[in-house]
């Protein structure tokens, strides 16, 4: 009796545990089998402050998809480096330890040399443009490059064209950069453009900027109005150029096994929660910029340079070798691609 009862309570606890294990709601990938929504807890981590067109277009994911889930699935977003920052992101998502991240489509350029589209010198005159390319067929191509690392590239959420900053001196013709040393996102091209101007660069994570910057590591670096300004990088730099020379571009990426183990009544709420937070984080983009830029001129803390056509052609003309350079590393095609929405 005592061995039978014994037995009985073992088998049951065993019974428990296992259905306990079926019901785990972490966003696994392989919780998709029946056809009701499943219960999760998605994570989303990004490097950027909350008062930016990333941040705000995942606040619109978030509440679309808990709102529409019933609570059943679950956002939670980590902005500025909170979680995980520039250099361990993308491994923690090829992990599935996070579901998204909306790095700078520059971190790419190591997985696929077309991750240099955004800077290239004075492509796409705005965001429009820029949003046409990656919406399109080859933009998409491109995003949908990294599927044998288990990561796919789903939407385009546009930051903005770039601008310099620095400690040195105004910036107002191509010989200002010479002997500057700026950092970059990363990448042979943006590599390439400093030296073509004579100065130098170096690949600094976002998170640890603002401290190089104040140190003195670099003399300066480019980044959209709304990253210098909800960075407060203009408190430790003394002159800004405004140039819109290259672009800060990110995109919604996900991972496959994750998305692909999703049913279908789940995919079609968490999809729908991406378009919206494309169309906020789209929207917001320039808004945002444009807000930043007038608090930078309002802080009078940094000075602000604003160049003439003629100067922006010189700095033109003095990059144009960058495209010979990189013609065959992207691809004619790509690039042909994205000069036919830039001369519209």
């Amino acid at each position: 009796m005592g061995k039978k009862y014994s037995l009985f309570v073992f088998l049951l606890m065993l019974v428990l545990v296992l259905s306990a294990c079926s019901k785990d709601d972490s966003a696994s990938g392989d919780a998709g089998s029946d056809d009701g929504i499943t219960e999760m807890t998605l994570k989303f981590s990004h490097v950027v402050a909350e008062n930016t067109p990333k941040h705000q277009g995942a606040l619109a994911m978030k509440e679309y998809i808990e709102k529409e889930s019933d609570g059943k699935i679950k956002v939670e977003i980590y902005p500025n480096s909170s979680l995980f920052g520039d250099q361990d992101e993308y491994q923690n998502l090829v992990a599935n330890n996070i579901q998204f991240i909306a790095p700078d489509l520059s971190k790419f350029v190591g997985n696929n040399p077309q991750f240099n589209m955004p800077s290239l010198p004075f492509l796409f005159a705005n965001d429009e443009q820029a949003i046409e390319f990656w919406d399109g067929e080859k933009g998409q191509e491109i995003l949908s490059s990294l599927t044998d690392d288990g990561v796919l590239g789903i939407s385009m959420w546009p930051n903005g064209g770039k601008h310099l900053t620095n400690d040195e001196r105004p910036i107002k013709e191509p010989a200002d950069l010479k002997g500057l040393k700026f950092r970059t996102q990363g990448g042979q091209l943006l590599e390439t453009i400093y030296k073509t101007l004579g100065a130098g660069s170096e690949s600094i994570p976002f998170g640890e900027l603002y401290t190089a910057l104040d140190q003195g590591v670099v003399d300066g670096q480019e980044n959209t109005f709304s990253n210098i300004e909800s960075k407060k990088f203009h408190e430790v730099q003394k002159y800004m150029t405004v140039m819109n020379h290259t672009r800060v571009d990110y995109a919604i990426f996900t991972n496959t096994k994750f998305w692909d183990g999703l049913n279908d009544a789940t995919k079609e709420i968490v999809e729908a929660g991406i378009a919206e937070g494309t169309k906020v984080a789209r929207a917001e983009a320039k808004s945002l910029n444009d807000q930043a830029y007038e608090k930078l001129k309002e802080s009078g803390s940094i000075e602000i340079i604003e160049l003439t056509p003629e100067q922006v052609e010189e700095f033109r003309n003095a990059l144009a070798p960058v495209y010979d350079e990189y013609r065959d590393v992207i691809g004619a095609d790509v690039i042909d691609a994205a000069l036919e929405i830039s001369k519209k």
